[in-house]
């Protein structure tokens, strides 16, 4: 779970990730467009996105594509977030229920 944190914690990983996601399966050619930095730039930040298990490349062909993995971030969800919003709903649960009881 460190290596997603860390593959989180840069801007342009962050950046890389949403483009994947609004459209997956993006090459390298394709991810360099519109974005301000170099080819092997970009390259180095998906090498640290794969290392972290976020992306997975399939060879088609000759070119190679990136998808979005979106299975560590839901265990960062689960682990991190999810516990905390359980307890709200909860809170929130028995405070309408102890309302409805008053009337």
């Amino acid at each position: 779970m460190d290596a997603v944190f860390k593959a989180l914690a840069d801007r342009h990983r962050r950046l890389i990730l949403d483009r994947l996601y609004r459209q997956d399966g993006q090459t390298l050619q394709a991810l360099c467009r519109g974005v301000d930095m170099s080819r092997q730039g970009l390259s180095k930040h998906l090498a640290i996105l794969e290392a972290a298990g976020l992306v997975v490349t399939v060879f088609e062909g000759r070119e190679k594509h990136h998808y979005l993995n979106p299975i560590p971030i839901q265990a960062v969800a689960e682990r991190w977030i999810d516990k905390y919003s359980t307890a709200q709903r909860t809170a929130v649960s028995a405070l309408k229920k102890a309302l409805e009881e008053e009337r």
